[in-house]
């Protein structure tokens, strides 16, 4: 047999990651601006880590090389700089910004159209606020839709994960509410996505789901699952974005696009339409696996089925055999596969309450020391009391008699005299001044609590300045709330 070595150089790269970073509206005021300067989403930090740095290390640990990265166009300088300054020796970052302000959302349907040309092959889509497991690699993903789109024409993979469990009274109900889990129907043979409950399906019927004959008939044993999280994170063919195109009126690819793409496969009249953008060409290879295909040969079994109303994990049983739909052609699948990940803790970093818990998670795991380096330990005073379940940035500096217990303190902060904080997230450049009591808290970067005040579950805005002695509890503190007043009447003079 001829062997030949292919350099690798010439081997097609298969996938282009497409990484999201959006403004996170609903992690403010954590990302409200400072001034003239954004606070991005993207950098936020989880235990000291930006946020990108999650998935960008999970891309690096996979085969992908190539990532197009896609932010607003104020946060394009910001971002440049932290990949520039923290290189990712395996990937090529194109970073693409685009128009867009905090109060005028661009949803990532749009966003897919507008950059179709930069995606000239099979991608991953997934947002910067991801923060997978280590039980969770990326390739285990990959693998499974490279599988199933030769075996059967899959068409794209998505993956969920279970809904966290909130601690009771973790965070104050003032920072916002907490995601709710979405209600999906699967099959569990083929692992396949058949149905995701929209909020326009709740707004009509909240009470029962209303599955259509064609999908049981396809499939008559099918799973309810209401406790599981998209992770949103999406391996894509190409040819999904030629369907895209002919659907302009999708903005989120979530509550609309998906949950439509997912119905192409059991609706003939949507099949129909648009099977010759989802396959506009079989190869030989494919054709073959088809034949052979065990998942395919499961969708074919057809018979009718009754779904339970309650919205809970259950499975349908088949009642009476119903003939499959003659006209709809089962040589391709085009169904939307399903990888559900129960075991470790995974999350969406895309509110408040979640920012939270993940640096509780991380926390559970630290080990604190007094650092080696002689200039850093300098800063941390002897009689300073820390917790192991503490994590304190570079350059931080620690007075006397202070006591920190399971708190994550960012760089270049300043710790006064007998300060004590328990439960909190402070970001870079913090100062706590003599005698201040934090509990529960999150401090944005550049916060300053003046001496002997005490904040409790409160959380500030970058640049918040707390006066000394005040006393708060359970409050969202915003700049505009002590400078609207003045910033209005300057306004209406320039006017």
């Amino acid at each position: 047999m001829l062997e030949m070595d292919i350099p690798l150089e010439l081997v097609p790269p298969e996938f282009l990651a497409v990484l999201l970073a959006g403004f996170g509206n609903e992690l403010s005021p954590l990302t409200s601006d400072h001034g003239d300067e954004p606070c991005l989403k993207a950098l936020l930090p989880v235990v000291n880590k930006p946020l990108i740095d999650y998935p960008l290390t999970w891309l690096e640990q996979s085969s992908i090389k190539d990532v197009l990265l896609i932010c607003p166009a104020i946060h394009r300088p910001a971002i440049s700089h932290h990949i520039h300054s923290h290189p990712y020796s395996s990937l090529h970052i194109d970073i693409q910004p685009y128009e867009e302000t905090a109060d005028s959302g661009v949803g990532t349907c749009t966003l897919l159209r507008h950059f179709s040309s930069r995606i000239p092959r099979d991608f991953v889509l997934m947002s910067c606020d991801f923060i997978p497991p280590p039980s969770l690699p990326l390739t285990s993903i990959l693998n499974k839709f490279r599988t199933d789109t030769v075996s059967d024409g899959l068409i794209a993979t998505t993956c969920w994960f279970a809904a966290p469990k909130a601690e009771k009274n973790a965070t104050p109900d003032e920072w916002g509410h907490i995601p709710p889990s979405v209600s999906i129907v699967w099959d569990k043979p083929s692992s396949t996505l058949l149905y995701i409950d929209t909020p326009d399906d709740l707004d009509r019927n909240s009470e029962e789901l209303e599955l259509r004959m064609s999908m049981l008939s396809r499939y008559p044993r099918v799973a309810l699952s209401s406790n599981m999280q998209d992770s949103h994170v999406y391996v894509c063919k190409r040819s999904v974005l030629d369907v895209l195109q002919e659907k302009q009126h999708f903005d989120s690819f979530r509550e609309e696009f998906l949950p439509w793409l997912c119905k192409v496969q059991y609706r003939r009249t949507k099949r129909e339409k648009y099977e010759h953008f989802l396959n506009p060409s079989t190869n030989t290879s494919q054709t073959l696996a088809l034949k052979h295909s065990t998942l395919l040969s499961k969708s074919k079994q057809h018979s009718a089925a009754h779904v339970p109303k309650s919205k809970s994990s259950a499975t349908s049983a088949p009642q009476s055999p119903v003939p499959a739909d003659p006209n709809i052609d089962t040589s391709l699948s085009l169904r939307v596969g399903l990888h559900m990940h129960r075991h470790g803790l995974a999350a969406r970093v895309n509110n408040i309450h979640t920012f939270m818990e993940m640096n509780r998670h991380f926390l559970a795991s630290a080990t604190y020391s007094l650092p080696t380096d002689p200039n850093e330990r300098a800063l941390i005073d002897q009689k300073a009391q820390i917790s192991s379940d503490t994590i304190i940035g570079d350059s931080t500096k620690v007075d006397e008699r202070t006591s920190i217990k399971k708190t994550v303190i960012g760089r270049h902060c300043t710790i006064g005299k007998m300060v004590k904080i328990v439960g909190c997230v402070l970001l870079d450049h913090c100062v706590v001044e003599d005698g201040a009591k934090l509990d529960g808290c999150v401090l944005g970067k550049n916060t300053k609590v003046g001496a002997k005040a005490e904040l409790v579950r409160c959380i500030t805005q970058a640049g918040y300045e707390v006066d000394p002695g005040e006393n708060v509890k359970h409050e969202k503190l915003e700049i505009s709330d002590w400078t609207a007043g003045g910033v209005s009447e300057s306004e209406d003079e320039e006017e």
